[in-house]
């Protein structure tokens, strides 16, 4: 009769314990859902987190199967991703053995493809060569719908903090960040760039310069203003980010012979847009440049604070200008003892 009594439990462990033909995850999103194990964590613990991610759903079979398999005494903590409901040997295992955890890698808004390729060489041992060719891959470059318009994935790299496997190739790594650009991009924006007259590659390469123009968040729709403003008047966009990408490096300072350098990307000498984006915008830069401020700024200059002082005409822009360059002085000149 004890045997009849746990026989459904048996069956259970063995329908969830079989071969999970289901390949083993690199990273969280999708099916594959991250769970945290902390140091010191107990079998329970482990458990509950497991219940609340998805993964097991029986708490208590699971909980004695784990048992059985010796989990209790040698839980590896970690963090972990597994396919929902997944095999209840491969969650063991990895528990055991501490297999399948992840690492966290965070890509900062506003970086450049080369500085992310410098990032993962450094945090996950990525060769910076098979980075830059994971992202001028034709494939990854025809899926995001840019191959007769670019020739790498720059602007596409969504900026986040990402949890991966260790030592994933380059072209998971690529991957995985444009298909989370993908899934910050909703339909209703592609149907608002519709509205604007302007592809989705316009609208990223617009954002990845106010990304990088900005540092006082309320600044973004009155900087997009600015350069929709130009853009339909047909002006120079004269935006210093883009000599910046030019250079192919982050200099300290860009002096005025700096903006001659020969470059598409040069928007001082070259009308319109640059061929792509600059850097890597979020969420909030893609908005801005979708929907500026309804405002006639043609100008900007930057304050030492990072805010921006915005001007309709080059007579307002030329005072402004002065105003910053006080500001400058009054912070470098040394302060006076009482």
């Amino acid at each position: 009769m004890r045997l009849l009594r746990y026989f459904p439990v048996l069956l259970l462990c063995i329908a969830a314990c079989g071969v999970d033909p289901r390949p083993p995850c690199k990273s969280d999103g999708g099916d594959c859902v991250a769970v945290t194990i902390p140091r010191g964590a107990t079998l329970k613990h482990a458990v509950e987190s497991l219940v609340a991610g998805g993964i097991v759903r029986h708490r208590r079979t699971f909980t004695l199967y784990a048992r059985l398999r010796g989990l209790g005494g040698s839980l590896k903590s970690g963090r972990y991703a597994f396919h929902r409901a997944a095999k209840w040997g491969d969650v063991v295992d990895a528990l055991k053995l501490g297999r399948g955890t992840l690492v966290r890698f965070t890509v900062r808004e506003g970086l450049m493809l080369f500085e992310i390729a410098d990032v993962a060489a450094r945090e996950l041992g990525v060769s910076r060569d098979s980075f830059h060719a994971a992202a001028q891959d034709p494939l990854l470059l025809r899926d995001l719908g840019v191959y007769a318009m670019a020739t790498t994935a720059e602007g596409y790299l969504y900026p986040t903090t990402y949890t991966v496997r260790p030592g994933p190739t380059a072209r998971e790594l690529v991957r995985l960040m444009t298909d989370q650009f993908a899934a910050h991009w909703p339909h209703a924006w592609q149907v608002r760039a519709e509205t604007l007259r302007m592809s989705r590659h316009q609208i990223v390469t617009l954002a990845s310069i106010i990304e990088a123009e900005v540092r006082y968040a309320p600044d973004r729709d009155f900087v997009s203003a600015v350069y929709h403003n130009r853009l339909r008047r047909g002006m120079l966009l004269q935006a210093d980010p883009t000599v910046v990408y030019a250079l192919g490096r982050r200099p300290r300072r860009v002096y005025e012979k700096t903006l001659r350098v020969p470059s598409p990307y040069n928007t001082y000498i070259h009308p319109g847009l640059p061929p792509g984006p600059i850097s890597q915008p979020d969420s909030a830069s893609l908005a801005a440049a979708l929907y500026p401020a309804a405002a006639p700024f043609l100008f900007f200059v930057a304050q030492p604070d990072g805010k921006h002082i915005f001007s309709v005409s080059y007579a307002e822009h030329l005072v402004a200008i002065r105003r910053v360059q006080e500001l400058r002085a009054a912070a470098r000149a040394p302060r006076r003892g009482r």
